[in-house]
């Protein structure tokens, strides 16, 4: 049913729960609170804790007087007793709340204690009749206009007209194992929970269903990759490859490219994940397993996020692979239509062996001959959907993808439940461990000299601004930043700007400008965070340090300490808060891109660390990835009982989860779970 259908909803109301995701009345049962209040701890005047919120019991002393301050402006003093203390109740501007209390009956007052002048107080309290207010009351997610009670209602309203008709989705003997109440009772409780137990109850219930649907939902994606593919590399050329290079690979490039081209040889397609630590040379492994596609006479693709990443890996691979006669082309959205023609007409023609680029790849009118491999970079930062859109331009094509965003193993196997895994867990030779200071802005001169020194010895160096979102005015204050720089302490060097807001072309010209050694300093947004490889670059400072999560400071960090030149972070930051100074000290201890990732989730929890849902994944309503991790391994046992059970998902009695698996995956490409 439409919500606006609902009783007390309405057309205007139903606007703003749409801003919520909330069209219907299943979507608005499943709109779960954020908190909740807890109006069934009451505790007496006397104990009630300073400063927190809490439930007090007790009996109204006198009608509020009400104390006009200015016009249009009232307040409501009265004072309230629970049987042994006294306490002074304040409502701000509200008739109507103060016109709800009665002199000698009793209320609940919720809100902050405190002590004023005449003793204990309670301001703009929320207030309810002893008696029917004993409850645990939702707090729900809001947009402006909506009041989390008129969601309360809404929930109350749909619960009484569609809640007998809720369906179960969990089997009874998987409920019976887990200990799980039925989904009814469920929906029930987390909404209007009778008590703390059945609040955990109803939380127990749905985190286990929707991490099971998860699971299901990216095994179901792995094996829909396990069809046998006709794209087989018959025969394996990294030794040949190996000869091109001008370095010796390390033992963990090595490991990684013979996992992947032994899954290359086999009868189904790769799904693998590349985990490598910013510079632990993931383009090398992408390159081998590119030129074995094309020497057993497949292309290949490669997709990165950004324009500046794809150019450069466009120059890497040109320069690995210059003494061959392998063809790479590049197409990102700056290259010119008539460029763009002519590319696809060689992609289509079968003339172009390997195509780098962005979305452009995944436009429509992208064809390829013979498309065997597909490579994204930076998985994070694109969707499963994405992912599986460029895999489509083939037919069960091989599928690698490379992060350079370490994630615990034990968390990434989740996660990327839809692919196998291998680890690129040591550096290649030459790479430079680059030394990190945290230092106050009472040292940002010391700081800014010492970043002088190394570009008068012929270094160039990065300034990271202190934003972390691209919008106007953000951007108005890094054009700001960098001019004053290049006016007043590095006057006499040759500054640039990189910001996202800039076009494309923009950001080509002022990178290939550093790149070629023409710019000293880079003032640079986070738009330098992954792609930017200039090796003569060893110096770095990052303004406002604690704006940044761990992950992303090590990956703005990665891009110097490229070269054979002694690196330096310096991390400039006023921050007193301890989890501050916890986080640039392990800045500073380690280089170590998984140990930090591990003191990331620790220090900053998942939703923080994962940004706006980088990883790629549906999103989750009730349950976290990391919190849950228990959960997530009961699941994903069950899941695996369920598809190689005897009829898999398609049983009757699976019915229901096979319709949740459905729905929470029909935007991730071709749908295989019909």
């Amino acid at each position: 049913m439409d919500i606006r259908y609902l009783k007390g909803v309405g057309e205007k109301r139903a606007l703003l729960f749409k801003k919520l995701g909330v069209d219907n009345v299943d979507a608005l049962l499943s709109f779960y609170p954020r908190v909740y209040e807890d109006w069934t701890k009451i505790v007496s005047i006397a104990d009630a804790p300073l400063g927190e919120t809490c439930c007090i019991k007790a009996i109204v002393g006198h009608d509020p007087i009400e104390n006009k301050i200015r016009k249009g402006l009232s307040i409501y003093k009265t004072v309230v007793t629970d049987g042994e203390s006294l306490m002074n109740v304040t409502i701000f501007n509200s008739k109507y709340t103060a016109d709800k209390l009665k002199e000698g009956e009793e209320y609940l007052f919720f809100g902050r204690a405190d002590i004023g002048y005449s003793g204990r107080e309670m301001n703009s309290p929320l207030i309810e009749k002893a008696g029917s207010g004993e409850k645990i009351r939702p707090i729900y997610p809001l947009t402006h206009g909506l009041t989390s009670k008129v969601v309360e209602n809404a929930v109350r309203i749909a619960l009484t007209a569609v809640g007998n008709s809720i369906k179960e989705t969990i089997p009874d003997e998987i409920a019976e194992e887990y200990g799980l109440i039925s989904k009814k009772a469920a929906v029930y409780n987390i909404h209007f929970p009778k008590s703390q137990y059945h609040l955990e109850q109803a939380r127990k219930r749905l985190i286990f269903e929707e991490l099971l649907v998860l699971q299901l939902g990216l095994m179901l994606l792995k094996n829909r990759n396990r069809r046998l593919t006709a794209i087989k590399a018959e025969n394996d050329y990294t030794q040949e490859f190996y000869k091109y290079l001008k370095f010796t690979p390390t033992n963990a490039q090595k490991r990684a490219i013979n996992e992947a081209v032994a899954d290359m040889k086999s009868d189904v397609p790769m799904t693998r994940l590349l985990q490598g630590d910013v510079g632990s040379g993931k383009t090398v492994v992408a390159a081998a397993l590119m030129y074995n596609m094309c020497r057993n006479s497949f292309q290949s693709a490669m997709m990165a996020p950004t324009e500046i990443l794809a150019q450069q890996h466009y120059m890497t691979l040109v320069e690995m692979l210059k003494d061959t006669d392998i063809k790479i082309a590049l197409l990102t959205g700056s290259t010119t239509a008539a460029q763009k023609k002519k590319i696809k007409k060689a992609l289509e023609d079968g003339e172009i062996d390997i195509a780098v680029g962005t979305h452009a790849l995944i436009q429509n009118d992208v064809v390829f001959k013979n498309l065997g491999l597909v490579i994204t970079d930076e998985q994070h930062r694109f969707g499963v959907k994405q992912r599986s859109a460029l895999s489509e331009k083939g037919k069960n094509v091989h599928t690698f993808v490379m992060s350079a965003t370490p994630i615990p193993r034990t968390l990434a196997l989740i996660i990327y439940g839809d692919l196998d895994i291998s680890v690129l867990d040591e550096l290649p030779k030459g790479r430079q461990i680059t030394e990190t200071y945290a230092v106050t802005t009472e040292l940002r001169k010391r700081a800014y000299n010492y970043v002088k020194k190394h570009l008068d010895e012929g270094r160039q160096g990065f300034v990271i601004c202190p934003l972390i979102e691209e919008n106007e005015s953000s951007t108005a204050s890094a054009i700001e930043y960098a001019e004053k720089l290049a006016k007043e302490d590095f006057k006499n060097y040759k500054v640039a700007l990189l910001h996202g807001k800039m076009k494309a072309a923009e950001k080509k010209a002022v990178m290939d400008s550093f790149a070629a050694g023409e710019t000293d300093l880079l003032v640079s947004t986070t738009v330098i965070e992954v792609g930017v490889d200039v090796p003569n670059a060893a110096i770095m400072i990052i303004e406002n340090a604690e704006l940044f999560g761990l992950s992303q400071l090590h990956q703005l960090r990665g891009r110097i300490g490229r070269g054979k030149h002694k690196s330096t972070c310096i991390l400039i930051s006023d921050a007193k808060t301890d989890e501050t100074k916890q986080r640039l000290n392990t800045m500073c201890k380690t280089t170590d891109g998984f140990k930090i990732a591990d003191e990331d989730l620790k220090l900053r929890g998942p939703g923080d660390f994962f940004g706006a849902r980088q990883h790629g994944l549906p999103e989750m309503k009730i349950a976290n990835i990391l919190d849950d991790m228990e959960m997530l391994r009961a699941t994903q046992k069950t899941a695996k009982q369920i598809l190689t059970s005897e009829e898999g998902i398609r049983a009757e009695k699976y019915s229901e989860l096979r319709e949740l698996v459905r729905k929470l995956f029909e935007n991730v490409g071709e749908n295989s779970m019909n």
